[in-house]
């Protein structure tokens, strides 16, 4: 069997959440930093820093690296709420409202609400595509980039029927 870095952190228990989400390949090569992770991913922020890699032609943070932060953040909370279920990222959109000039940090919140609207549709209909939105914000707590995020969540081994 091949060497596999995401088993392996899934794998490492001894490793604290935060510490395996910091070493996630992309995170770690980003330079991400965990500020707060809540045990059942209600709340998360991330900081990603600002440097000669992340910054774009304007002395601004690369757009890339904002959707790359921002891409798998709600379906994670949605896998860490609904284990069981298969769970991704289905769209994903970034209104990027101001350059983020400075470090940036991701601030991500699970509405208990929502939540429960959530495990009601799974009750129901056995799938759930909730909708988030969330954002980056700049040093000064200015949010600079608005993240809409809709994650699929399906029983495993689901498959999208077909229509012709």
């Amino acid at each position: 069997m091949p060497f596999n870095i995401l088993r392996l952190l899934r794998r490492a228990r001894f490793l604290s959440a935060r510490r395996r989400l910091e070493w996630y390949p992309p995170f770690w090569l980003m330079g991400v930093k965990v500020v707060e992770l809540d045990d059942g991913w209600m709340r998360v922020r991330l900081r990603l820093p600002l440097n000669a890699r992340s910054r774009n032609l304007g002395d601004a943070m690369f757009g890339g690296y904002q959707a790359a932060l921002a891409d798998p953040v709600a379906a994670l909370a949605c896998a860490r709420q609904f284990p069981g279920y298969s769970v991704w990222t289905r769209t994903l959109s970034l209104d990027f409202e101001r350059p983020g000039d400075t470090d940036l940090e991701l601030r991500f919140e699970f509405d208990p609400a929502q939540r429960e609207q959530i495990r009601l549709d799974l009750e129901r209909r056995g799938r759930s595509t909730p909708e988030f939105e969330y954002g980056l914000y700049v040093r000064d707590g200015t949010r600079c980039t608005r993240v809409l995020c809709s994650v699929a969540i399906r029983p495993r081994g689901y498959t999208a029927s077909r229509r012709p």
